[in-house]
């Protein structure tokens, strides 16, 4: 396939970048622990450590504070060297520890940063970015409200009809539509929509700002067009304060997307061969941030934790074979683990027993999340593989045998399992929160602070080292690792291929306490990367 070819070229461009100057992370940590097996529940629990996996989350911080590329500094975005020096670091330590590394390679498009600035009745540049599958444009002009409520409920249907458009002057060469996020509970109007209303109009670019209705809708917005939209306009977004500045009488602002380039980066995959090579269990975190900053929470500490887990593992001598990955551009998309999973042969994808992804399991205002896969809580809006039901359970039974309580995340696809769930993969997975507000039930059960978010960070330039919850990371990297280690001896419960006992003393987990029920909307928590209305 194409992107196989490309792997000599990829795997140049990144080991030749300058290293990580990050001390070694992981490891002995003054122990026994590079030396034996741990291949029992009491030694690699006792070996994955908190005090590991945060120097691995040390290092990506040094490499994002590294990182002067001009599109994203200090991030470690796909596409900058702040990535590759994520991929040197993790796919260093892997090969110290002895594994078979692979950089896995795919193409996508590198969005370059997007220019929003209001030039009347005031100056000011402000926090923007292009919208997914958005063209490119350099327009400045009037700005033209459309449609928009700032006041009250602030409820709204901006641009969802051609109505909205009706007495508005777009006659000028270039006019830019201001339009405020919202729709009918339908759901009918989405982000195409509003933007296709606008072209047919006569605009030549659009600014969709965040509704201001509750605090999850204040910040910057950042949606998708989805695939190939009928869109030739450039369509940026903006936050609930922006949108008012910009709603100012004799507002005139400059918009700009410059057109974006294809790159190639890689996955990183590790492997540790099984006694049984055709029955893999496989985890994976990204490694990718979002554009605004480092992303030690997401995903950092995803990333981390299966790092530990899996130098930790190194000496293992599983029953099957064990996969980690590592994967890249999920913040644009998903394109890393799709690509990774759309180039295998269906023969290899019916070698993989079961993924386990881990995005986010630290948040700062955590609660502990399961995917819910057997729809317990909320009715998935995908179709859950059999055998997945199986992974959540092993993961609420340990909640419940360390006495912490857990919920239900709804298991959505919303993150780098949506390949596997979409191949028939079993799949489950972990999550502490992003951008939902934490509830005073939720604070009464797990502490922090309500009317917060999860994750106040998510996505901005303060999720940074000390946007974590250390108790949630330090629980959530010994279940990584538990599970890890249950099913790399068996995944009987999951597909029904027999498998061996982890060595050393038994653990009898309970059964699971069941979840607390704390949502009442049908997210679950996991709130899409890139909302559609």
């Amino acid at each position: 396939m194409k992107l196989r070819m490309l792997a000599a070229a990829a795997t140049a461009t990144v080991l030749v970048l300058a290293p990580a100057t990050a001390a070694t992370a992981g490891g002995n940590h003054g122990n026994s622990c590079g030396k034996q097996a741990n291949d029992t529940y009491a030694e690699l629990l006792k070996c994955v450590t908190l005090g590991g996996v945060m120097d691995h989350l040390e290092a990506f911080q040094k490499i994002a504070d590294r990182n002067d590329d001009p599109s994203y500094p200090g991030t470690r975005h796909a596409g900058t060297e702040g990535y590759a020096n994520s991929v040197k670091y993790v796919a260093g330590q892997l090969r110290k520890a002895g594994y078979k590394v692979t950089l896995d390679p795919f193409e996508f498009q590198f969005v370059f940063p997007a220019l929003l600035q209001q030039l009347t009745p005031v100056n000011a540049e402000y926090e923007t970015g292009p919208f997914t599958n958005s063209p490119s444009g350099d327009v400045t002009g009037p700005v033209i409200p459309v449609d928009i409520n700032l006041t009250g409920d602030r409820a709204t249907t901006s641009g969802c009809e051609d109505s909205d458009f009706a007495g508005l002057n777009f006659s000028g060469p270039n006019d830019i539509a201001l339009i405020q996020r919202g729709g009918p509970p339908d759901a009918s109007c989405t982000f195409i929509v509003k933007a296709q209303n606008a072209q047919e109009a006569g605009a030549e670019a659009v600014i969709i700002f965040n509704q201001g209705n509750d605090p999850t809708r204040e910040g910057l917005i950042v949606g998708t067009l989805g695939e190939n939209p009928p869109i030739t306009i450039p369509v940026v977004g903006a936050s609930f304060a922006t949108g008012v500045a910009l709603a100012q009488a004799g507002s005139t602002a400059h918009v700009r997307i410059l057109p974006s380039e294809t790159r190639t980066d890689v996955n990183v995959i590790a492997e540790l061969p099984g006694k049984n090579r055709d029955n893999v269990v496989m985890a994976g975190a990204h490694l990718d941030s979002e554009t605004e900053g480092p992303g030690i929470n997401d995903n950092g500490s995803g990333s981390a934790a299966i790092l530990e887990t899996a130098l930790q593992m190194a000496k293992v001598k599983p029953q099957n074979t064990v996969r980690f990955a590592w994967w890249g551009a999920e913040e644009l998309g998903l394109i890393g683990s799709t690509a990774y999973v759309e180039e295998l042969t269906q023969a290899e994808r019916d070698r993989i027993a079961l993924y386990l992804n881990y995005d986010m399991v630290g948040s700062p205002n955590y609660i502990f999340m399961v995917y819910d896969a057997d729809e317990s809580s909320f009715p998935a809006p995908v179709a859950v593989p059999p055998g997945s039901t199986a992974i959540e359970d092993l993961y609420e039974s340990y909640y419940t045998w360390k006495g912490e309580p857990y919920d239900d995340a709804e298991f959505s696809g919303r993150s780098d399992y949506q390949a596997f769930i979409e191949a028939g993969i079993p799949s489950g997975g972990l999550f502490t929160g992003a951008e939902v507000v934490k509830t005073e039930e939720q604070q009464a059960i797990w502490g922090g602070v309500a009317g917060e978010s999860f994750d106040q960070c998510y996505h901005i330039a303060c999720d940074d080292i000390d946007n974590l919850d250390k108790h949630a990371l330090e629980v959530n990297s010994d279940l990584i690792a538990f599970a890890q280690l249950t099913f790399a001896y068996s995944t009987e419960s999951v597909n029904g291929v027999p498998g061996k006992k982890v060595p050393g003393k038994p653990i009898k987990l309970p059964a699971p306490a069941g979840p607390q029920g704390t949502f009442t909307s049908t997210d679950g928590g996991d709130a899409p990367h890139h909302p559609e209305d």
